[in-house]
């Protein structure tokens, strides 16, 4: 996972699986995110895995108002649909239009 500002906003890139064993480092990063800029920028195009407990934390982070997720990997966009997460999610394409959102 990485972090750094663009154009005003924190964007978290998270790499790998996430599950209630690893989300820590991920929910702490966006955890700190929503609390130091006015926007956060998930990209999520290089999350392998991913389950309800990433699922949790996206939907808490984004009950913030701040949250805007990028380029979700197949296997994120599937379990958003399937859940309805989608629906209340801003997805983006790109860093760009996320941080222009």
């Amino acid at each position: 996972m990485s972090r750094y500002d663009c154009c005003g906003a924190q964007v978290v890139e998270a790499h790998g699986d996430y599950d209630m064993h690893s989300i820590g480092p991920l929910a702490e990063a966006l955890k700190t995110a929503t609390e130091t800029h006015p926007k956060v920028v998930l990209d999520a195009s290089g999350v392998a895995f991913a389950d309800s407990t990433f699922l949790n934390l996206v939907i808490l982070i984004h009950q913030t108002g701040k949250l805007r997720m990028v380029a979700p990997s197949e296997q994120v966009r599937r379990l958003c649909a399937i859940t309805g997460v989608a629906d209340i999610l801003q997805i983006r394409e790109t860093v760009d239009d996320a941080v222009a959102s």
